[in-house]
């Protein structure tokens, strides 16, 4: 039986992140990947806060190579005359005035041929199926593409593995968030129009009225694109994937004017049950990161920056839980608190942001008692590090609120069908 000291299910953002601060710290360190990179996946626009990270894994130049500059986020509405664009040099904090956008295939390569340079063991093609924890750690069950089952032991095991949940589906741990739930359909298009000069890569979210769309230029010329719907809009579907995701975007004639001279590129994916939490993030000798945990509607773009972040909170956790396991069960709560935080901060901006309320003010935004600031501080992903916005941000809540007493008949419309949207499904 093969025996590593920490094992790594999945090699993506937050499993090769974790295994190369692990193994550049000498620990012996298995990362497994059920894929070969490079592999496509979704989620191709990052935050700003990404980028110190890159620097500390000492990959950032490689990064810079293949990525797309991003400089804001432009928001179109039909309900509104014009778009709105917000740039991330307008937060409080200046010093992060960019983010990037990133063909995830090339991104999700990079770091995990990182993890390897650093000295973890990596093994791709490789799934694991099972597992069982006991007194010393956990013996998982590995299969390759091949067919053949390898028993893994470890003294501790890290559940990077995204949206499959491997150890939250396993221990029966894994809830539809039943706050907010949307299905997804997305794919690639070339010869989509960009916004022009320095804003060609800025990412533009596009409301409509069974969602959201995005539209992501990337580097190589691609462009990504994909709607996200209540799950009602998506049960409509009468059609192959391909013909119902134009069908779609050509209910956003603003999209739908950029894609006019595109054409597509990609398989067209659909996916639903698309947010969900797990009942925690712990374990006696397991962590759980990024997507594995939780996923919540990526408007934000949140995904790549919790799972990365979690990493590296993640990684200095399990090395207390190994040096000093008198001090394990606070690192793990301390971990399970930061593993909250990030989309409990998300989550009030998410929730929200189909509602006419919350739209009307990101459509008329306004700086006045540096609120602006603070808005563009959570969405530039600056909640770890203490920046003195939080007042600014409890004021913008309370205006929201205020808002949504004022205007009593919209606000009670539009609470009134995403109630019946989320029951329903």
């Amino acid at each position: 039986m093969p025996i590593s000291e920490v094992l790594v299910i999945g090699g993506g953002p937050a499993g090769s992140t974790v295994a190369a601060l692990l193994a550049s710290r000498g620990r012996d360190v298995v990362l497994l990947e059920k894929n070969r990179h490079p592999r496509f996946h979704i989620g191709e626009s990052l935050l700003p806060l990404n980028l110190p990270l890159f620097e500390q894994l000492g990959v950032a130049r490689e990064i810079e190579l293949i990525a797309m500059p991003k400089y804001g986020a432009e928001f179109v509405s039909p309900w509104h005359e014009q778009a709105v664009t917000f740039e991330f040099a307008q937060a409080w904090d200046k010093s992060f005035p960019a983010a990037y956008q990133v063909r995830r295939s090339q991104f999700d390569e990079i770091l995990f041929r990182n993890a390897a340079r650093k000295g973890a063991r990596t093994i791709e093609g490789c799934r694991a199926i099972a597992v069982d924890f006991h007194a010393r750690g956990a013996a998982v069950t590995t299969q390759s593409d091949e067919g053949g089952e390898q028993k893994w032991q470890t003294r501790f095991l890290v559940d990077a593995s995204g949206r499959d949940t491997f150890i939250a589906s396993r221990l029966g741990v894994k809830r539809r968030n039943r706050k907010h739930n949307s299905a997804a359909i997305f794919a690639h298009f070339t010869g989509a129009r960009r916004l022009p000069g320095r804003n060609e890569g800025n990412i533009t979210v596009f409301w409509f009225e069974h969602g959201w769309l995005w539209f992501i230029p990337l580097s190589d010329g691609a462009t990504s694109v994909g709607a996200v719907c209540w799950p009602y809009y998506m049960k409509s579907r009468q059609t192959e994937p391909a013909r119902f995701l134009l069908d779609t975007i050509a209910l956003c004639p603003p999209l739908a004017e950029r894609l006019r001279n595109a054409s597509l590129v990609s398989p067209v994916t659909a996916t639903g049950n698309y947010s969900y939490c797990a009942d925690r993030s712990i374990g006696e000798s397991y962590l759980l990161l990024g997507d594995a945990f939780t996923f919540i509607d990526p408007v934000f773009s949140t995904g790549v920056y919790l799972a990365m972040h979690s990493a590296f909170v993640g990684a200095d956790t399990i090395e207390r839980c190994l040096d000093k396991p008198a001090e394990a069960r606070s690192a793990l709560k301390a971990f399970d608190v930061t593993m909250r935080r990030g989309p409990r901060v998300f989550s009030w901006l998410i929730y929200r942001v189909t509602t006419p309320i919350l739209r009307d003010i990101f459509m008329a935004p306004s700086n006045r008692w540096r609120l602006k600031e603070a808005v563009l501080s959570v969405l530039a992903g600056d909640i770890y590090r203490g920046t003195p916005y939080g007042l600014r941000l409890l004021a913008f809540k309370a205006i929201y609120y205020l808002l949504t007493m004022l205007k009593p008949r919209a606000s009670w419309h539009a609470w009134r069908k995403r109630r019946q949207v989320i029951q329903s499904t």
